[in-house]
This record gives C-alpha cells, sequence and structure tokens, in this order.
C-alpha cells in the first residue's frame, strides 16, 4: 500500500514538473518543493477530492463529466495555497496543469499496473 503511493506520488511528480515545464502561469521552485506537491496532491487527492466530487455531482452529470476537470485543477490550486515554491496563476493553467498531471499518472499507472487475474 506505501509503495503503490510513492509510485503514484512519483508519477505526480513528473506531472507536475511536466506542467510546469510546458504551461504557461505554473512555477515549482525546487525538487524539493515538487516532491511535497506530489505528496500533497496525493493526500489532497484521497482526503478532499472525494468530498467534493460528491458534493458538485449534479454539477458533473450536467457537463458530462467535464466539470471533473475543474475539480482536479481546484485541487492543484489547493495544493499551490497550501505549498510555498509552487504556484498556479489561475483557473486555465490550473486546468492545463490538471490534464497533464492526470495523463502523466495515467500513462504511470499502466505501465506498473499489476496484471489482472483471471
Amino acid at each position: 500500500m506505501l509503495a503503490r503511493f510513492i509510485v503514484r506520488a512519483v508519477f505526480a511528480a513528473l506531472g507536475l514538473w511536466l506542467a510546469a515545464k510546458v504551461v504557461p502561469g505554473v512555477r515549482v521552485d525546487d525538487t524539493g518543493t515538487l516532491i511535497v506537491a506530489a505528496v500533497l496532491l496525493g493526500v489532497v487527492n484521497a482526503l478532499v477530492r472525494p468530498v467534493v466530487v460528491i458534493l458538485t455531482l449534479p454539477l458533473t452529470i450536467v457537463t458530462l463529466g467535464l466539470f471533473l476537470l475543474v475539480v482536479n485543477a481546484a485541487m492543484i490550486g489547493l495544493v499551490a495555497m497550501l505549498l510555498g515554491g509552487f504556484s498556479v496563476a489561475g483557473l486555465g493553467p490550473g486546468i492545463l496543469a490538471a490534464i497533464v498531471t492526470g495523463v502523466v499518472s495515467w500513462i504511470g499507472n499502466m505501465i506498473v499496473r499489476e496484471p489482472e487475474r483471471g
């Protein structure tokens, strides 16, 4: 369980690093901040995101799931608010950072996932 969290945090860190490189308005000061941001994002996604997803479920249904991009951007924004050295300059960069981080995390999970038992 801890190893799985660490692997997810590594891929989140890679996603945040890539987002900081390609998305204008996303900034990470150093590697230590990047690692802390990735771990904090994992904690926020585990504790806060489920509550926000449930509270915004009607809006998510009406927008056919697209509002989840805003929820993911809000989670990245929350991490940026809590952590000095990591900043996101608004909703647009937050959504783009959420997309980049999500794609990198998805690819990482596809690479290291356990084979299905049949």
